[in-house]
């Protein structure tokens, strides 16, 4: 909702003001199809060259996510401490049927219980991998914990492809907004002959190309990027729970202190209360993997 009223408040503003200051809109739209073909089309074009095709549907992905907002909220937060509270308890008390679930985590029944952790692959590629050193007693914490920052280095690069090409994007428009407009000088030189009044026309539709442009990638496509950016880092700290939770096990913990540790982690907006995980793990009752 906030992503709309912004997008409206600027285009009325500018247009508004511009209006009311004696601007005449008719110039403005009889120039912006011809204009936005240029910048617009040029625009694609260029982020198709210079972007894999990964990338392109990654980022066609999160334009989408604009107006969502991040894939996690509180409650996906709550269900991840729940589920690596029972994950650690059975690593603590049944390793045979820990290495059953890192082994095979879409049929076991722990991870069923969680379906959206369960599809999503970057967390369970996290989660296996470090549990599956663990039993092979590769459990120093400090060598797990930069194992476990490269992946998430990797799992960020990943998520930034997308605000990356925007941002890309952006810094060409104004660029491309002018070779809009030179070409309408060149339209307008080869008129040289016509009255002033036509003339001015014309030369107010040219340096709409240039307005379009510097429009284009500082009240759209630049917040944009600014906007999947901030989506994304919101999506690694999901990840960046895990890490910290899995660490703090290695390091001899307690699953209640370990689940303690990576709920400070999480942001303000999305944390939940300390006595909220804790009746989330008490309602967890005949669920829970295995006994107290």
């Amino acid at each position: 909702m906030m992503v709309l009223a912004g997008m409206a408040l600027t285009v009325v503003m500018v247009f508004g003001g511009y209006t009311i200051a004696g601007g005449k809109m008719a110039i403005v739209m009889a120039a912006l199809p011809f204009e936005m073909m240029i910048i617009g089309g040029s625009s694609i074009g260029a982020f198709l060259v210079s972007n894999s095709a990964a990338t392109i549907r990654h980022t066609l992905s999160d334009l989408g996510r604009i107006l969502k907002g991040p894939r996690f909220g509180r409650q996906d937060y709550l269900d991840l401490l729940c589920f690596l509270y029972e994950l650690l308890r059975l690593a603590n008390s049944r390793p045979a049927q820990l290495e059953e679930a890192v082994e095979a985590p879409g049929s076991h029944p722990l991870f069923q219980r969680y379906p959206k952790i369960a599809n999503d692959p970057m967390a369970v590629a996290l989660i296996c991998d470090c549990m599956r050193a663990s039993s092979m007693n590769y459990d120093d914490p400090l060598q797990v914990d930069e194992v476990l920052n490269r992946d998430l280095a990797q799992i960020e690069h990943r998520l930034e492809e997308s605000s990356e090409a925007l941002s890309r994007m952006a810094d060409a428009l104004p660029a491309l907004g002018i070779v809009a407009a030179v070409l309408g000088v060149v339209k307008t030189m080869s008129s040289i002959d016509q009255p002033p009044e036509i003339l001015g026309k014309m030369i107010g539709g040219a340096l709409v190309g240039t307005f379009l442009g510097v429009f284009l990638a500082y009240t759209a496509v630049g917040p944009f990027a600014a906007r999947v950016k901030a989506i994304n880092d919101g999506d690694l700290r999901f990840y960046a729970l895990i890490r910290d939770a899995l660490v703090a096990h290695l390091q001899k913990h307690s699953a209640a202190l370990c689940i303690e540790a990576a709920r400070k982690s999480i942001g303000h907006e999305v944390r939940p209360s300390f006595e909220q995980v804790e009746t989330a793990i008490r309602s967890l009752g005949p669920n829970l993997t295995v006994a107290a």
